[in-house]
């Protein structure tokens, strides 16, 4: 291939420029397909931004070309998304204060952070973090975000405004708010959200949230609705935004560092967990690196042409998925077709209510709830349930930002808990003669006077402490008397640590008092490096390295021979760097 250098830092270039001609009636089938679904979602996620509805626009067309080049998944499209633009909203509106074009422009502002960020993040290979928010967390995130979303949207459609912030106040005036409906706006958004029944109901196929707002949009037209006071979303700019900066303001701009770095985090996780399904689904695998990567150029690219953040559509990815996308052509096609309507369509755009603008956001939001899931957790996974609840509460109690501190928290503390307090087992062997773990299947057998003992996680200074207590208090419990431990050190002994070295120089003066010699399996050249470095002595009369469980086993059989037959046992070097055990009289 032509060009590696440059196919390697944009994947789907390679892609593209490896084409199969009979993808092309997929693709525009799919392009189009994406475009209908998108068009009417990025304006109403603009309404939720708080930001004019040409900006909705302007986040779809740059971010899904420069996904198409710089992404990994075929499937993949990028976009507004709810819990982004709720994120955004929860976090801006307060700092600019009514101020239409200051929050623009902070708008702006986050989403650049925000692709920053994830170059950062790509750049020191942190794609792993696309599994450091668990299913569970994003569940009730996800969850939360989206019932605050939707009560949110209960005004544009009754036609009042929220005085409180926070949700529970909310719903707390419910009846005094109620009592306030608009009812011309009211039925505007029963219309929407019958047409959009029909729609799914007798032509399955067709754009339903695209045909429901055109609908909406017409009513208002023909028969001058705003003359009942219904609101519709107004003048939209006509034609491409031109490439700038956002305005930043510094003082402000600190306000948004740490939110745009959750709004990162949130975004990535659900990008990948969109592009993996898929990925799965057509056999082939995406680098969470280049991804991260992807992700920060489109949110860098639509702040340059004034939009806000945007992350995987799981929506519109389904939709060019099912209509058979191949390729991230099907990015670009969407891309251009949104282009053309900025251009020359954007008058029309102006008749659009804003109470149908809320029945497809509520529409939209209704796709994330799944309370089901995080209920039938309680019965597979009660610590996952304790997550997912303790997530959806706080998003829905203390607000999106707050919530989404507390989901990377609780991640964060997740990932400690999984390190510092991690699995571990006692081995031994099983019919055939290979090591494995002593469980209640009764498969393995304990091994007379040896305890193997493996510690699921890397030895670090923080999980020292945890390890060597352990160790002692399994040992405790063998009913056999045992005069060798073997220690697996292929899953703990990852990397150098004084700690760890400490706490093992004490584990073998512990041990060599009560008679126990002990064994290092696995990693030889490695541990007998550190222990060098760290002036802990080996072999004979130290702790003793072998190069696996095996041979650890074998010259414990031998030792213990040697000794039975009244020879005195002796570890020896050999030229070739292996160990073997002689004996002499």
């Amino acid at each position: 291939m032509k060009f590696p250098s440059l196919v390697s830092v944009m994947p789907g270039l390679a892609q593209l420029l490896q084409y199969e001609r009979q993808w092309l009636r997929d693709d525009v089938r799919a392009g189009l397909s994406v475009a209908a679904v998108a068009l009417p979602v990025a304006i109403a996620y603009a309404q939720l931004t708080g930001v004019n509805a040409a900006v909705g626009l302007y986040s779809c067309i740059l971010p899904m070309l420069m996904y198409a080049f710089f992404g990994t998944s075929r499937q993949l499209i990028v976009g507004p998304d709810a819990a982004t633009c709720a994120v955004i909203a929860a976090v801006v509106t307060p700092l600019a204060a009514g101020d239409s074009m200051k929050h623009w422009h902070l708008v702006m502002t986050m989403t650049v952070m925000t692709g920053f960020w994830c170059l950062i993040a790509s750049h020191f290979k942190l794609g792993a973090l696309a599994d450091f928010l668990s299913k569970p967390i994003l569940m009730g995130l996800l969850n939360g975000v989206a019932i605050t979303i939707i009560v949110g949207q209960f005004s544009k459609i009754f036609g009042f405004t929220f005085d409180e912030r926070y949700l529970i106040e909310r719903l707390t005036g419910a009846t005094t708010y109620l009592s306030k409906t608009h009812w011309p706006t009211l039925l505007m958004a029963i219309v929407t959200l019958a047409t959009y029944a029909l729609i799914k109901r007798f032509s399955p196929l067709w754009p339903a949230s695209m045909c429901a707002m055109v609908m909406a949009a017409f009513l208002v037209w023909a028969f001058n609705l705003t003359a009942f006071d219904i609101n519709v979303i107004g003048e939209v700019a006509a034609g491409l935004p031109p490439l700038q900066p956002p305005a930043f303001d510094i003082g402000i701009t600190r306000e948004l560092v740490v939110p745009a770095l959750n709004l990162a985090m949130v975004s990535f996780v659900s990008m990948m967990l969109t592009a993996r399904s898929f990925a799965a689904k057509n056999g082939y695998d995406i680098d969470a690196d280049k991804e991260f990567r992807a992700l920060g150029i489109a949110n860098i690219a639509s702040a340059l042409s004034q939009g806000f953040a945007v992350s995987g559509a799981d929506s519109r990815t389904a939709v060019n998925d099912a209509n058979g996308g191949k390729s991230q052509l099907v990015s670009i096609i969407a891309a251009l077709l949104i282009a053309i309507v900025a251009l020359f369509f954007t008058e029309q755009l102006q008749y659009i209510p804003i109470a149908a603008l809320g029945v497809v956001l509520v529409i939209a939001s209704i796709s994330l709830i799944d309370l089901k899931a995080v209920w039938n957790l309680r019965v597979r996974d009660r610590s996952a349930f304790l997550l997912a609840s303790i997530t959806l509460f706080s998003v829905l109690f203390i607000g999106i930002i707050p919530g989404i501190a507390l989901a990377v928290l609780l991640g964060l503390f997740q990932f400690l808990a999984s390190v510092m307090r991690p699995t571990d087992q006692v081995l031994g062997l099983d019919k055939k003669g290979v090591i494995r773990s002593i469980d209640d299947s009764g498969k393995a057998k304990p091994i007379p006077g040896v305890f193997i003992y493996r510690f699921n996680s890397a030895l670090t200074y923080f999980n020292a402490t945890y390890f060597k207590r352990r160790l002692l208090e399994r040992f405790a419990r063998e009913p056999e008397s045992v005069d060798c431990i073997i220690i697996d050190a292929v899953p703990c002994f990852t990397h150098l640590d004084l700690s760890v070295m400490a706490m093992l120089a004490d584990l073998h003066q512990l041990l060599k008092k009560r008679g126990v010699r002990l064994v290092i399996a696995g990693r030889k050249r490695q541990m007998l490096g550190w222990f060098e470095l760290t002036g802990i002595q080996t072999g004979e009369g130290g702790i003793l390295v072998r190069p696996d469980l095996y041979l650890a086993l074998k010259m414990n059989q031998s030792y213990k021979q040697a000794l039975a037959e009244g020879q005195t046992p002796v570890i020896q070097k050999v030229p070739n760097d292996s160990v073997l055990l002689h004996s002499h009289l």
